[in-house]
């Protein structure tokens, strides 16, 4: 499949390409085919006409996402190469007594704007490009070629993600089988009510398995505050290793319903828990408790650069009503999955917040992605979750 549609980069722009950075910025162009639309596949080529790569073209600030930098054949061979790949890492993952995880991680595994978490046997698909949804259908036989008899069914939950001109045309639903929700999966032994109908994203946050099983090391005979806690991830696994007390707060009044059926799930309703409907910040004003453990793992305060310097606030302020809230000796699990929030940043942030509560505080662990959330190494902005445990004097 040799595209006949090209952009050619400015002199000197073609640095990061060459660096293997999956995308091309729109200021880095000289020209273009005439009439590109939206989704296409475009070759990057330099200046002087060396092929650079291939990927989907979007009209915007980032004009191209590079899918190969090499010359594809035939899209289908390549896509099945694609999730075979993503395929095989996940085979090599220690996965023991889990079978949720994510199977395509976006640029991590070389598919730039791509979702797919696999929940048993029910695959849901999320594309965040017009490109990678109009390559729905070869993406999806590839799937079924790579994993076969271990899918039931794959879901379309792109209408959220998409641009929203192109949305309007689209609907969620099954490309192929049909199964009933919500569904019940495992992590780490322990057992998740899944909605990926009418839950968030793909409908639970695969990406903390691993700093939920930190915590559950840390949780035996410990009060537990679990903030912006959705479907209460971190609330079953401290109560799970045996916490005095565990705290699950949201503002959302669907996502305490769902913390509750995940507690009634694991035969948990007579533990000391208790859930609650309630915003973050207004609580930890409000509240004179103070807490062993504190979580604090919100949605993203900044979507974009323009958004970084609010956000920063916003993460400092909350970071701050938290360290107030711990015991001596107790411990913030804290989080930022801003993309634009680097990790530098939010450290310096976090010392910033230590300064203005005056406490000493120690780092006793940096956290990152689940390993089934793989980073890119050429593309540094697939790195976007950051979480440091706090140990507080």
């Amino acid at each position: 499949m040799k595209s006949t549609l090209f952009i050619q980069l400015k002199p000197g722009k073609d640095a990061p390409v060459k660096r293997f950075h999956p995308w091309v910025f729109s200021g880095a162009i000289a020209k273009q085919s005439p009439n590109l639309q939206d989704g296409d596949w475009v070759n990057v080529v330099s200046s002087r006409d060396e092929f650079l790569g291939t990927g989907h073209y979007h009209n915007g600030s980032i004009a191209v996402k590079i899918i190969s930098f090499q010359e594809i054949e035939s899209k289908s061979d390549f896509w099945k190469k694609r999730i075979q790949n993503a395929w095989d890492l996940r085979a090599l993952l220690p996965l023991e007594k889990t079978n949720a995880f994510r199977l395509i991680h976006g640029e991590g595994d070389g598919c730039p704007g791509l979702i797919m978490d696999l929940y048993k046997d029910v695959l849901v698909f999320q594309a965040h490009t017009i490109g990678m949804h109009r390559d729905r259908d070869e993406i999806v036989e590839a799937v079924k070629e790579v994993l076969g008899k271990e899918i039931k069914a794959i879901y379309d939950k792109s209408r959220e993600t998409l641009p929203t001109e192109y949305a309007q045309n689209c609907t969620n639903g099954y490309v192929c089988g049909d199964v009933a929700v919500p569904y019940t999966v495992k992590e780490n032994g322990i057992s998740f009510s899944i909605n990926w109908i009418t839950g968030q994203k793909t409908g639970f946050f695969i990406d903390q398995r691993e700093n939920r099983a930190l915590l559950a090391k840390y949780a035996k005979g410990k009060s537990v505050l679990n903030t912006f806690c959705y479907s209460g991830g971190f609330s079953l696994y401290a109560l799970e290793a045996g916490a005095a007390s565990v705290i699950s707060l949201d503002a959302s009044a669907k996502a305490i319903d769902l913390v509750k059926a995940n507690i009634e799930l694991n035969k948990m309703q007579s533990l000391q828990h208790e859930a609650i409907v309630g915003e973050t910040l207004p609580y930890l004003k409000a509240n004179e408790d103070e807490f062993d453990i504190i979580v604090l793992d919100p949605p993203a305060f900044a979507k974009s650069m323009n958004a970084k310097h609010k956000a920063l606030q916003g993460y400092q302020k909350i970071n701050e009503l938290a360290l107030k809230k711990i015991k001596k000796n107790g411990l913030l699990f804290t989080y930022s999955c801003s993309q634009v929030i680097t990790r530098d940043l939010f450290y310096n942030m976090l010392v910033a917040a230590g300064i203005a509560v005056g406490r000493e505080i120690q780092v006793i662990h940096q956290m990152t992605q689940s390993p089934d959330h793989p980073i890119n190494l050429f593309h540094p902005e697939s790195n976007y979750l950051k979480g440091f445990v706090l140990k507080v004097l």
